[in-house]
């Protein structure tokens, strides 16, 4: 009786100075009431892996804006392949979207004082096409905004292509960062329309992201897919403990991370610059930043770039994708 007694006011008295207790023999937290194999962490408050310990949030993370750019009619730009499944533009389109939704939806449960805002940027779609996307956010319990792309907005600044899908394809990206410039305050993410998402993704990225830049005092950059390119190269790197899972420190990236609004605009002039012509590599600019920036892509994969098999721009390693696609 007495010990109970105890060792409810040591819990109690622990709780109070914010310190967290971890019962091994039972395998247990009584300070936070959960089991050790339980998510620990608390949502801009604190984060928790064992052995590890606690990281205080300093740098939280309380809005998101998606700036979900499409275009339905392209099946692969630049490219004269056929996308694994070898479907329409559009069914990805969907699929996209819907597992965007999903990752939001959870995220609202996990993440409840996060206030997130969806934009969709559409590219010249067909009635028929934007009227499925129409349906799929509509269907939604989801702040969204769609907007269609003006591909003239922009014709002083960007040279021109040789091609008008090129064009388009610089022009739609200027604009989603001009929205993120506009519209963002806190984090963006920045995501194109060929991506399907593991329902967890925008739940890690965030808690992620708010563990990583308060252990560095520093905004960062996510990546929230594996690439295989960057497997090519014997390119040195770092492992980083996230949320739930590793990640890495990474050098490139492609046109769908996550962005702090603070960064977006220090690396304006690198951001416009990489939509203004075709370069080699597309994100040659975006690329420059993350030399003296850091970006993370997690391990495994939190978003599958669906691309064609043998693009090494493309598939993550170790998915399942046939599951992932019929769960979708």
């Amino acid at each position: 009786m007495i010990k109970n007694t105890l060792k409810k006011l040591f819990i109690k008295f622990s709780r109070i100075l914010g310190y967290e207790i971890i019962d091994q023999n039972d395998f247990v937290s009584p300070t936070l009431s959960k089991e050790l194999n339980q998510n620990l962490s608390e949502f801009n408050k604190k984060s928790i892996v064992l052995p590890l310990g606690e990281i205080k949030i300093t740098r939280k993370v309380k809005k998101l804006l998606i700036v979900f750019r499409t275009n339905s009619k392209i099946e692969i730009w630049d490219q004269n392949k056929k996308r694994i499944f070898e479907e329409k533009k559009i069914v990805y389109v969907e699929k996209s979207l819907k597992s965007l939704i999903k990752s939001i939806n959870l995220s609202k449960k996990n993440l409840p004082s996060l206030i997130i805002k969806l934009i969709i940027l559409d590219d010249n779609s067909t009635d028929e096409n934007l009227s499925k996307i129409k349906n799929i956010v509509e269907n939604s319990d989801i702040d969204y905004q769609l907007i269609t792309h003006n591909v003239d907005k922009y014709i002083k600044i960007i040279k021109k292509q040789k091609t008008t899908d090129t064009y388009s394809n610089l022009s739609t990206l200027l604009t989603s960062f001009n929205i993120g410039k506009d519209e963002g305050e806190d984090l963006i993410f920045f995501v194109e329309d060929d991506y399907l998402h593991f329902e967890t993704m925008i739940t890690e990225v965030i808690k992620t992201y708010e563990r990583v830049a308060s252990q560095l005092k520093k905004d960062i950059f996510i990546c929230p897919a594996d690439y295989p390119y960057l497997y090519m190269n014997n390119e040195k790197t770092n492992l980083i403990i996230g949320d739930n899972r590793h990640w890495r420190t990474v050098n490139k990236s492609l046109c769908t991370f996550f962005i702090s609004k603070q960064l977006l605009t220090k690396y304006w002039e690198n951001l416009e610059k990489n939509c203004t012509d075709r370069h080699d590599p597309f994100e040659k600019y975006i690329n420059e930043i993350y030399e003296n920036e850091i970006c993370i892509s997690p391990i495994k994969s939190l978003s599958v770039h669906m691309a064609n098999v043998n693009s090494s721009y493309g598939l993550s390693p170790f998915i399942d994708y046939k599951k992932l696609w019929k769960d979708i």
